[in-house]
């Protein structure tokens, strides 16, 4: 089953403990210290198949969730700037399957039978979901430079009514379980006329318990509603998310109209480009999270694994020998929940670390308990030992590849037009108003900020400090956020202001009012033109000295 674990590599000792890379790291890890204890305690029966060298290997992977008609595929379209195979909008339910956007060099589309045989893709073990699920299941194939950093899944539009749920064929919350327990990003999608939250989009939201940290909301076609019923239409979907999502901590949402359409009201057009940025820098750093995300995942894994060896020997040792065994498997059953108890005081677990009880309860029904391992506390110490000493030294590794050799960023589609040129986000705004022009934008409200400069009774053409901080504190601003606006403004640095230089710190007083943050170093095209270098002067002189 793992022929990648045998293949041999260099960079290792004779203990095979060292690794190349954090992906050989984590497949050696898991292969040799958590794998045998999920085995032992049928880990792969009660929770989540074996991981596969495709697990470890592949690009992050986005999965898309919401009811029909909120803009799933429409959403994807958008990313890539291009149809994919397979594609369908409209209006109704159009997408009935799950569908696999990844990267390939031909056009085309895999079906699910022939995708969950392919030992490169990382989707062999939803083989066990069968025939109704591997033929609502394809992977559309594309060149699209989005897809060489990740890959996105389309799932099918959510319905309310238990008529469409049972006609699935296949358990869809199982499904997008699976899912969620492998991807990097899960994106719940609302539609702003659609915030009800059906039984079944409860249940598919409530499939990634755990997952928490994965999770964001978008609200698509924002666009639709003006300023007042948008305020109202986000305080409605977060009490809804509210009472599905039990987390203390908000959700992020972005509020957008993701396609490529004019906005039908653009007095939110701002805010919308805004939230559209935050959201393409989050997609685009999965690449650069991936590995981490990878070992977070295997910790998870292994906590888990480490409860279920518990439980799973606990009910072990309760048996009796020979009679009444039904009865007592009966009982154990009941008393899951106290055993949970037990077990948490016994080894010092968090509650939180526990599966699903009532989930637990079900499946406990179909096994002899009698036949269940007994603990075996070499397997709990190994994996202990990886916990506490391995784990520490593959986040070593993972800083020093980043430091190497960064990930590259998702980039190409709709993360291309969004960067560079006037059409990018802040582009002639705030500090960067003014970087296209032949005059010095300071210069257009200069006259105003003479009249004040020339009241304070400069000497030899410049004013103290003492002088300056009392008419900047008139801004409001905070003392931390003067400093620095001072610290930019001064240009060199004698403690004093000439006339540009206070005119410039009125200007980035303005900017910081405004609501645009004050850059780190001041840009080149903000530097009074007195303080700016003569830069042909410089090469004669140095030429000269030379």
């Amino acid at each position: 089953m793992f022929s990648w674990v045998n293949k041999e590599q260099g960079g290792r000792n004779k203990d095979g403990e060292m690794y190349q890379t954090v992906t050989e790291g984590l497949q050696q890890l898991y292969s040799k210290k958590l794998f045998p204890l999920e085995e032992t305690y049928l880990f792969h029966d009660f929770h989540s198949p074996a991981l596969e060298a495709a697990d470890f290997q592949s690009k992050p992977m986005v999965l898309l969730v919401g009811q029909y008609s909120t803009g799933k595929t429409t959403f994807i379209r958008y990313l890539l700037e291009q149809d994919f195979p397979g594609m369908r909008i409209g209006p109704e339910p159009t997408t009935d399957g799950f569908i696999a956007v990844m990267y390939g060099e031909n056009e085309g589309i895999v079906p699910g039978n022939a995708l969950v045989v392919d030992p490169k893709k990382p989707f062999r073990k939803l083989n066990a979901f069968g025939n109704s699920f591997l033929n609502r299941f394809i992977c559309s194939q594309m060149p699209n430079q989005v897809l060489q950093g990740i890959s996105i899944i389309d799932t099918p539009g959510i319905l309310s009514g238990e008529k469409q749920r049972i006609s699935r064929g296949y358990d869809f919350s199982e499904v997008l379980r699976w899912f969620g327990e492998r991807v990097d990003r899960i994106i719940l999608l609302f539609d702003a006329h659609k915030l009800d939250i059906s039984d079944e989009f409860s249940e598919a939201i409530k499939a990634f318990r755990g997952q928490d940290d994965k999770i964001r909301v978008v609200l698509n076609k924002a666009d639709q509603v003006d300023s007042q019923q948008l305020m109202r239409v986000y305080g409605a979907l977060m009490w809804s998310l509210g009472k599905v999502i039990n987390t203390p901590e908000v959700v992020r949402v972005y509020l957008g109209s993701f396609w490529a359409k004019p906005l039908q009201n653009t007095e939110n057009r701002r805010l919308f480009e805004a939230e559209a940025q935050d959201l393409f820098k989050d997609i685009q750093g999965l690449p650069r999270n991936a590995a981490l995300r990878k070992l977070n995942d295997l910790i998870k894994r292994a906590r888990l694994a480490k409860v279920h060896a518990y439980i799973i020997s606990y009910l072990k040792k309760e048996m009796p020998s020979l009679f009444g065994k039904e009865k007592k498997k009966e009982e154990l059953i009941m008393r899951l929940p106290e055993i949970y108890t037990i077990l948490q005081r016994e080894h010092h677990i968090s509650p939180g670390d526990f599966p699903n009880v009532v989930k637990m309860q079900e499946q406990l029904q179909h096994y002899d308990f009698s036949k269940f391992p007994s603990l075996k506390m070499k397997l709990i110490e190994s994996v202990d030992k990886m916990l506490a000493n391995k784990i520490s030294g593959l986040m070593t590794m993972i800083r020093d590849e980043e430091s190497m050799a960064p990930p590259a960023m998702v980039s190409g589609g709709a993360f291309e037009g969004s960067q560079d040129g006037p059409f990018g986000q802040g582009y002639g705004e705030g500090i960067s108003a003014g970087s296209d022009c032949e005059d010095w934008i300071v210069s257009r409200d200069k006259h105003k900020y003479d009249e004040i400069f020339y009241s304070m009774n400069p000497i030899n053409g410049k004013i103290s400090g003492v002088n300056a901080k009392k008419e900047m504190m008139s801004s409001s601003l905070p003392n931390t956020v003067l400093g620095k606006i001072w610290k930019l403004a001064d240009c060199d640095k004698d403690g004093m202001l000439d006339d540009e230089e206070f005119a410039l710190a009125q200007h980035l007083i303005k900017v910081k009012l405004e609501g645009y943050e004050l850059p780190t170093e001041l840009p080149h095209h903000l530097v009074p033109p007195a303080h700016r270098k003569n830069e042909v002067a410089d090469i004669l002189y140095n030429h000269d000295e030379d």
